[in-house]
């Protein structure tokens, strides 16, 4: 167990995310989901966690596999289409991982992914919790409009697969499979 890893999170407390991620920052990041869903194929989710918990602790529990534990109790695999991305901060560790599901992890090369985490975390070093959330969000949006391109607005080409066809600009309704708001764990 690393004792400098074990004291953040031990003294890492909700309020200081609340605080880091108020009501504006949360509204911003679910505005940056909603525009670049209609821009793409995929379903986005950002989820926040303060700490780990002690037993998460003593078995040195990597962010990594953290992260893909959210990705499962959150049901970003639950998508028609396998196009479920969670993005996901461990505040006390400062560390953002980006998991997608199968079906776009493997279009998108995990040097892409891991580019978006690192310019997040770089904000997120200087304090800049908004900029840093918004600009991941929208880094995902980007790689995910390239290989996952929503309809065009003039109602033809690549569809939203696994939404009745429907996409934004033609007139059909753009349900979301998964919520647009970011989840404080």
């Amino acid at each position: 167990m690393n004792a400098s890893r074990f004291l953040r999170h031990v003294f890492a407390t909700r309020w200081a995310t609340r605080r880091h991620f108020g009501p504006k920052v949360l509204a911003a990041i679910e505005t940056a989901i909603r525009e670049t869903e209609a821009r793409h194929a995929g379903e986005i989710r950002f989820a926040v966690e303060t700490a780990l918990d002690m037993a998460e602790l003593v078995d040195d529990l990597p962010p990594r596999r953290r992260a893909m534990q959210v990705f499962g109790q959150l049901g970003v695999w639950d998508t028609e289409q396998n196009n479920g991305v969670l993005i996901y901060l461990l505040l006390a560790d400062r560390v953002v991982e980006i998991v997608a599901d199968r079906g776009i992890a493997t279009r998108i090369p995990p040097a892409e992914w891991e580019g978006v985490c690192r310019e997040m975390e770089r904000h997120f070093q200087l304090g800049r919790f908004s900029a840093g959330s918004v600009a991941g969000v929208y880094g995902v949006g980007r790689l995910l409009a390239r290989h996952f391109p929503g309809r065009r607005p003039d109602g033809h080409g690549p569809g939203r697969a696994g939404r009745g066809g429907q996409g934004p600009g033609d007139g059909g309704e753009n349900a979301n499979e998964l919520p647009n708001q970011p989840v404080l764990l």
